[in-house]
């Protein structure tokens, strides 16, 4: 089969591999969708630590089950799946609390597993057992169904922050979880929702999910902008959803009284040490916190958030390329010039 291997640091390749075959535990996937993720281009650019060259990367996949093991009952052959990232082990505390995603092992598709960016990915036993694999609505195309891993990660993000009815947000970064950030918040009853990005294009692009507004850094003090929208009071949540410790360092000194701080974008291997006033957060008595990726139950409701309209899924898609273009398919969405792409083998 094809697959896009990422065969070094800054080298990703179309090759030829072996097909992978279904064990008794497991499933064999026929992959028609698997959607290029932020985390999967500063992989290839800086590396990771779980992803060993070389590797088939790619963890937001939908596809259709070609081949099950003799014990697996939970899929049948023709089931439509989403598959997410984070795979829960199932026996550490974390597991058995429901936090997989903060499993001491780390498990990932795309990771430790082979991932989506190739024609067919087998979901080993753990991934059956426990992963995030989910049978797609019927109403779903796979694009949309694949888009449920990165809304998933939302979700996630906005359990540990919680919002209000009313409460103002502040997203910095207006990738495609940015903008998830943005819809999903306001089904939550978010009331004003503010967008920071330095890119004036990507800016752009995300005026389709009408944020009540928008700033370029590279027009002055994203700081000063958002106290000026507010008021003068500062927001009630606020998500870095970029990769940029000067970002994380303002969007600290953007919080309300009691406010709240997701730091959810990761910042890449060798970026310095944020610093920040540590007696700001203390009299604001507001908190900071971090999200990393989500579990299976919250890959499920993304899934129903897709399938009912509630999340229009087809507003993120700019973009779309054949397996064989996987590397031009990588540039488009590091360009800042695309939302979500889809590699469709």
């Amino acid at each position: 089969m094809k697959a896009a291997v990422l065969t070094a640091l800054k080298k990703l390749e179309v090759l030829e591999v072996p097909t992978p075959e279904a064990g008794d535990d497991e499933v064999l996937v026929r992959v028609r969708s698997c959607l290029v993720c932020g985390s999967d281009i500063r992989i290839l650019n800086f590396g990771n630590p779980r992803v060993k060259p070389p590797q088939i990367m790619g963890h937001e996949i939908a596809g259709d089950v070609a081949a099950v093991g003799a014990n697996v009952t939970k899929f049948t052959v023709g089931d439509r799946v989403a598959i997410g990232a984070d795979v829960p082990c199932g026996a550490c505390l974390a597991c058995e609390a429901g936090y997989g995603n903060n499993c001491r092992t780390n498990l990932a598709m795309g990771y430790q597993f082979p991932g989506g960016f190739a024609e067919y990915v087998r979901l080993e036993a753990p991934v059956v057992r426990f992963g995030p694999v989910h049978r797609i609505p019927g109403n779903l195309d796979y694009d949309t169904a694949a888009l449920a891993e990165p809304l998933a990660c939302a979700i996630n993000g906005y359990e540990r922050v919680g919002v209000n009815a009313g409460e103002t947000v502040v997203v910095i970064g207006a990738g495609p979880i940015g903008c998830m950030l943005i819809e999903y918040g306001r089904l939550l009853g978010a009331g004003r929702t503010i967008v920071i990005q330095r890119s004036k294009a990507r800016l752009e692009a995300a005026k389709r999910f009408a944020a009540d507004a928008y700033f370029s850094t590279l027009d002055g003090d994203p700081v000063g902008f958002v106290l000026e929208q507010t008021g003068g009071d500062g927001a009630d949540v606020v998500f870095t959803a970029c990769s940029d410790p000067e970002a994380q360092e303002q969007a600290v000194r953007m919080l309300n009284f009691r406010g709240r701080l997701n730091l959810f974008g990761g910042l890449p291997p060798g970026s310095r040490t944020i610093a920040f006033d540590s007696n700001f957060v203390h009299y604001r008595e507001a908190i900071v916190t971090g999200s990393h990726g989500s579990v299976p139950r919250q890959h499920a409701l993304a899934l129903k958030l897709l399938a009912s309209g509630a999340i229009d899924g087809r507003r993120y898609f700019t973009h779309a390329f054949a397996l064989d273009q996987a590397v031009e398919a990588f540039a488009v969405a590091a360009s800042k010039e695309a939302l979500k792409v889809s590699i469709r083998p």
